[in-house]
């Protein structure tokens, strides 16, 4: 089966300067190269749809690729652990060229007058997803003593005191502390 992202681009590197629009949607991981993440990493699933749009414009030795791609991730709460979903709408501006050496290790290889639009776009997405993802930026996390969700319900639990400072709580308590004037 051919893959969705392969571009043929044999009439683009014929006329130098040219540009061709490309615009299609595909599986993330049609063919399933890559390994599923971890059950708390942030992930695309494989059949999720990706939307690409490029401007290709041809020069002498390659094609720029310029546009947009966007497809939704998945993960979990670092401080919940509900899960979370997300959408990546990424700008991309990337060379094709026809033999990269050395000099071109950002670039991408164009091979046979076709561009493999895949590397592209799953290098793009994975380096976009979130690392630590919140379901949303005032999330108050789980109970340390209970467990409990405190974004859905409001517990009394105090925190458990630690031996090693509880001589520096009494310090907390006591009024008659002060500093003297001019120290901030």
């Amino acid at each position: 089966m051919a893959s969705p992202y392969v571009v043929p681009v044999a009439h683009l590197l014929r006329t130098t300067p040219a540009s061709a629009h490309v615009a299609f949607e595909a599986p993330f991981d049609p063919n399933g190269e890559f390994e599923p993440r971890g059950p708390v990493e942030t992930d695309v699933d494989p059949l999720e749809p990706v939307r690409v749009d490029l401007t290709l414009q041809s020069f002498s030795g390659g094609v720029h690729a310029r546009g947009s791609i966007e497809t939704t991730w998945h993960g979990v709460c670092r401080r919940c652990s509900v899960v979370v979903r997300g959408a990546l709408v990424l700008q991309v501006v990337e060379r094709f060229v026809e033999s990269p050496g050395p000099e071109d290790e950002e670039a991408y290889s164009l091979e046979h007058d076709a561009l493999d639009l895949a590397p592209l776009v799953h290098d793009s997405i994975l380096l976009e997803l979130p690392l630590a993802p919140l379901c949303r930026p005032d999330c108050r996390g789980l109970c340390p003593v209970c467990g409990q969700d405190r974004n859905e319900v409001e517990c009394d639990c105090a925190a458990p005191l630690d031996p090693r400072w509880a001589t520096l709580d009494g310090l907390l308590g006591d009024d008659s502390v002060s500093t003297p004037e001019g120290d901030d």
